[in-house]
């Protein structure tokens, strides 16, 4: 039976910062020592994409001599002559039927094609398109539309406004989804929050980095919803909008940089409880608006989800705990079922937290079932929530924040109450001169 994998942060406060992300290490000095040795949790590896650099941490080149040196991008055709590798949406072939008919739907994990890199294809030279003539039509501008793979136009939506999903992709068809990959642009106001480092620390001036912090939800184009217990550190900031695959940088619609002008963090946040764990990023230009970047839509106030309401939480966090864990390739998601604050208390009570803990009034809980969970990597992902009666419509109901241990019996995660703290988001918005209608729905 198909696992799903643990994808998220659960707690990386601001110690991290000062013990290289070593959440044992931060649990044991807010809760107390971990449980023994030999305590293990399910796990499914991650792809290995080893050979391929990440968009998100540029690599320092460690061979100068090859640098400027051309990729290599011919290819054989089936029929044997020569081609060139491209990609997918920038080939002629059999007169679109790449988009049109199925033909030329991207598997993900076919490593083993014509083409070093899976969403290419190998295209004969008279079929290669410009760049800027992909094979799909373009949206006419006076009208909200989106456009129909099964019958190559765009049609008008009524989709207006904020929480919609792609559940088939943002006009990017893919198979190959066994480890929980989300498609592409699935949920388009997840973002990825990066820290700016220089490479060389002696160097401050000199080249940077874009070095992954978390994650966080797109709540309107020049604001990011987030978990504040890591951006707290962080002085220099970027967000980026409309990532897929962290390793690619293929695809049809490009992610989004934007710099955060400022960060608005809850008075009453404690980095030592993480209570009120919640932040506000002000981008200092706004992200556009694209079928790979849309804004969540947030609770009203106090209008919780049901006990047993099934959410979905994403992230490109680490697949286990400790050093040996590594961060996901390509967006991950995982459903979950919400949990009641009294029951998540009492689970909680069981681990090392002891029978007189209180899960505080600034959190929710979500899952509880056995190999699945949220785990470390990614605090400050959203929680998704279906809409009832808007059909790929959803609700950001919390934000990942933390929890103990990883896919363990019966303890579900931790992650901050977004209707509770909804006022607080409401007034901090509108005081800096944009509309809170925007995420509301």
């Amino acid at each position: 039976m198909w696992k799903a994998l643990p994808l998220l942060v659960l707690a990386t406060s601001a110690f991290c910062q000062q013990n290289n992300g070593d959440l044992d290490t931060v649990l044991s000095q807010i809760f107390g020592p971990p449980p023994p040795a030999g305590h293990t949790t399910t796990v499914v590896p991650a792809m290995d994409k080893t050979k391929i650099p990440s968009t998100i941490v540029p690599p320092i080149n460690q061979n100068p001599s090859s640098a400027g040196e051309e990729e290599d991008l011919s290819c054989t055709m089936p029929d044997g002559q020569e081609g060139e590798c491209v990609s997918y949406y920038l080939c002629n072939v059999n007169n679109n039927t790449v988009i049109t008919d199925g033909v030329g739907v991207i598997d993900i994990r076919v490593r083993d094609g014509p083409c070093a890199s899976y969403i290419d294809t190998c295209c004969l030279i008279p079929d290669k398109r410009p760049p800027d003539q992909p094979v799909k039509p373009q949206p006419k501008p006076d009208q909200p539309q989106e456009y129909n793979p099964e019958t190559d136009t765009w049609e008008a939506t009524d989709r207006e406004g904020c929480g919609w999903a792609n559940p088939d992709g943002a006009d990017l068809r893919t198979t190959g989804e066994v480890n929980g990959e989300t498609k592409f642009g699935e949920f388009p106001w997840m973002v990825a929050i990066l820290k700016i480092e220089p490479v060389n620390e002696n160097e401050p001036d000199g080249q940077k980095l874009n070095v992954y912090v978390g994650g966080g939800s797109l709540i309107h184009p020049s604001i990011v919803l987030t978990a504040a217990h890591y951006v707290a550190p962080s002085k220099a900031l970027r967000v980026r909008a409309g990532e897929w695959d962290t390793q690619s940088t293929k695809e049809i619609y490009p992610f989004q940089d934007r710099d955060v002008a400022s960060v608005e963090m809850h008075e009453d946040f404690n980095k030592g409880n993480l209570f009120y764990d919640i932040a506000i990023l002000f981008l200092a230009k706004p992200m556009d608006l694209a079928p790979n970047v849309r804004v969540a839509c947030l609770p009203p106030p106090r209008q919780r989800q049901d006990d047993g309401k099934r959410c979905f939480a994403t992230g490109w966090g680490k697949d286990r705990f400790g050093k040996e864990g590594r961060y996901q390739v390509i967006l991950k998601k995982i459903e979950l079922p919400v949990v009641r604050h009294d029951t998540c208390q009492a689970a909680l009570r069981k681990t090392r937290l002891g029978r007189f803990f209180q899960l505080h009034s600034s959190f929710m809980c979500a899952g509880g079932e056995p190999g699945k969970d949220t785990c470390k990597g990614d605090g400050g992902s959203p929680l998704s929530c279906p809409i009832e009666f808007e059909k790929d419509r959803y609700v950001q109901s919390g934000i990942v924040a933390w929890g103990i241990g990883c896919g363990e019996d019966g303890t579900p995660g931790v992650y901050v109450d977004v209707s509770n703290l909804r006022s607080w988001i409401d007034d901090k918005v509108a005081g800096k001169g944009y509309d809170p209608a925007t995420y509301t729905y």
